[in-house]
Order: C-alpha cells, then sequence, then structure tokens
C-alpha cells in the first residue's frame, strides 16, 4: 500500500468499515464528519484531525458539501500511536499546509509534487503536539486571532464572536488553551513577529505593524523581553 494524500466526501448514509493494512487520518477543509469507533464517538471539525488506526472498525457519515483531506499511512509517528487521544487540534501551519494541498490535488496530478506534499505533510505530522480539541467557540477566537494580528484584539470583542460575556469568554478560553487572553496573543504575535523578520526583507516597523504595534519602541521591548534578543538581531534587512 502506498501512503498517500486525496481530497474526500462522503454521504449522510452511516458506512463502516476496517482498514487492514494502513492508518488512515481525516482532516475536514470544510464542514465535519461524524465518527463512531473505539475511543471516540462525534464530530470531527476544521481545525481538527482524528486518527483511524489501522484494524480498528469504524462509521462515519457527513453532509455531501463537506471536503476532507484523507491521509492513509503505513506508519504513524511514533507519538500518535502511542498515546488514546484519537482527535486533537492541529497548528496552524497544518491547517495552511491542508489548504494548500487542497489546491494543488483539485488543478493537477504530478507525482514528484505529490511525493514532495506527502514528505512535507510527515513533517508537520512529526512537530504537531496533541492538543485535546478545543470547545468550537474558543476555536472560532482562535481562528480569529490568528488572521487579526495587526488589529486590535479585545476582549469585549472576541467574546462577542464567541458568543460569551467577557467573564465567561476569559475562564472558558484559559480552560481551553491554558493561558489567559493576552499571554496567548503575545505569544502569537511575537512568534509571527519572529518567523517575519527570519524569512522576509521586511523592515522591523512594518514587521510590528503586521503584528498589531503601532508603536516601534514597545514592540521592540516586548519582542527584546520574549526571545532575549532584538528585532534587529533577527532582521534580514
Amino acid at each position: 500500500m502506498k501512503t498517500s494524500l486525496s481530497i474526500r466526501a462522503y454521504t449522510k448514509q452511516l458506512n463502516c468499515h476496517i482498514h487492514d493494512s494502513y492508518h488512515q487520518l481525516v482532516l475536514p477543509l470544510q464542514g465535519n464528519i461524524h465518527i463512531d469507533m473505539h475511543g471516540f464517538i462525534g464530530k470531527v471539525t476544521v481545525g481538527e484531525c482524528v486518527v483511524i488506526p489501522k484494524g480498528v472498525a469504524h462509521g462515519f457519515n457527513a453532509d455531501e458539501v463537506a471536503r476532507f483531506i484523507v491521509a492513509d499511512l503505513e506508519m504513524l509517528p511514533a507519538h500518535l500511536i502511542n498515546n488514546s487521544l484519537a482527535v486533537f487540534s492541529i497548528t496552524p501551519p497544518l491547517l495552511s499546509f491542508i489548504n494548500f494541498v487542497q489546491r494543488q490535488l483539485e488543478y493537477q496530478v504530478d507525482q514528484a509534487i505529490e511525493d514532495s506534499m506527502m514528505n512535507t505533510f510527515n513533517l508537520l505530522l512529526e512537530q504537531q503536539e496533541l492538543v485535546q480539541s478545543v470547545d468550537p467557540r474558543i476555536r472560532v477566537v482562535l481562528a480569529t486571532i490568528a488572521e487579526k494580528l495587526e488589529t486590535p484584539l479585545t476582549i469585549i470583542n472576541l467574546a462577542e464572536a464567541a458568543y460569551l460575556s467577557p467573564t465567561q469568554f476569559k475562564k472558558l478560553f484559559k480552560d481551553n488553551v491554558g493561558t489567559s487572553v493576552h499571554k496567548y496573543i503575545t505569544l502569537q504575535r511575537m512568534e509571527k513577529a519572529k518567523a517575519l523578520l527570519s524569512h522576509t526583507d521586511l523592515p522591523v516597523q512594518l514587521v510590528a505593524d503586521r503584528v498589531g504595534y503601532t508603536d516601534l519602541s514597545a514592540f521592540s521591548r516586548r519582542f527584546s523581553m520574549h526571545f532575549g534578543a532584538s528585532p534587529r538581531e533577527f532582521s534580514r534587512t
């Protein structure tokens, strides 16, 4: 059996089967899928991945309009094999990559490119931390933060996106993510700033703008405190 990535759609009718010779990962691109197997019964949605080990009977169904990237793998990374977590939240880099995979598979068939995508997928999978799937309301907020780091992100606005009061939102966020909203936003801004400084030719001022800092001095202080080095030490310019 050859490892592969493919785009799949399913029906509302419940199907059941077993993969005897390979493991399978299902990563929703649009909509969700209902999975029924030992260790997990429920829906898997965008931003999540379900691990279906070989030899495990499972049932599944989904709306016809839903789309999924499915990875059939002869081997799983050790941290996925040895973990009881059947469904986990995927990182933004892996989520972005599977959207790229979808576009490639829809428009061309090239074995060299498909092999390269498979290799990259496996590398991202090796780096994937196993984080239990978060509350859907918090998942919406995490996506909003990732997409709008350059804008002011207030507790009030994020709580509204989650349809919660600010107090309820802050508690639910910390319960799901393990840190406060402000600390999480700062971490995401610093990591994105580091990536932009290291891999692009953007000047420090523009990088600061891209991660929500209008005050260059405030950005530089925060960055230096976070990484122990100034932005200019990371900058390519």
